[in-house]
């Protein structure tokens, strides 16, 4: 039962890799503001400067799809409090009350708790191969996460490895101890999903770059 509840910690430390790419992505359009300023003030003096078409195209491609990025935190936003809701539900009936995500994860790391039919059955569902907290949807969610933030740009993959790698690290401290063995092999198959798409090794990825 363990393993359900910590999965979720993979597709929560997306929003660590949302913080991390939105604060570089701000600080490269303070960089794009400043350098068309100068273009301007070429101008004035009779510099003509014109973008290529490509870059154009380039630019339009590796836009950050803003409605994927909303639709995956949406989706991972219910699909947490519905998980959330079992967890408060379970810890109710044994009148331990819940103060934070915090306290939520120490008390499933003890594992001072029983789970009632309905939701053991729930829990083996959600979690199975094919289930939506299992390893091989997990891990492309955050992976599609990933690409829609950064427009399906791999240049920008170790951004984003980065601030993974920091969700779940933060994961570890709030659990306490080891990550169950499904956030471990989920762990594993993100940073494998982000290296064949950084490399194009995906058919996916290598038909952008094509286009490009």
């Amino acid at each position: 039962m363990e393993e359900l509840f910590m999965t979720m910690n993979a597709i929560n430390s997306v929003n660590s890799t949302t913080n991390s790419y939105q604060t570089s992505t701000a600080s490269k359009t303070a960089s794009t503001s400043t350098d068309k300023t100068t273009t301007s003030d070429k101008a004035e003096t009779g510099v003509v400067y014109e973008k290529s078409s490509q870059t154009d195209k380039d630019t339009v491609t590796k836009k950050t799809d803003y409605a994927m990025v909303a639709k995956l935190k949406a989706d991972a936003e219910q699909r947490t409090s519905q998980l959330r809701s079992l967890v408060e539900k379970m810890m109710t009936k044994q009148g331990t009350a819940i103060a934070n995500a915090d306290s939520m994860w120490s008390f499933l790391a003890d594992g001072n708790f029983t789970v009632d039919e309905e939701t053991q059955k729930q829990a083996q569902a959600d979690i199975a191969e094919d289930g939506y907290w299992g390893v091989e949807q997990t891990s492309d969610r955050i992976l599609d996460f990933a690409k829609a933030l950064s427009g399906n740009d791999p240049e920008k993959a170790d951004l984003l490895i980065d601030a993974f790698k920091k969700g779940f690290e933060d994961a570890t401290k709030s659990w306490g101890k080891d990550l169950p063995d499904i956030s471990q092999r989920t762990y594993d198959a993100v940073l494998d999903k982000f290296d064949k798409w950084k490399n194009g090794s995906t058919t996916e990825t290598a038909g952008t770059e094509t286009e490009n």
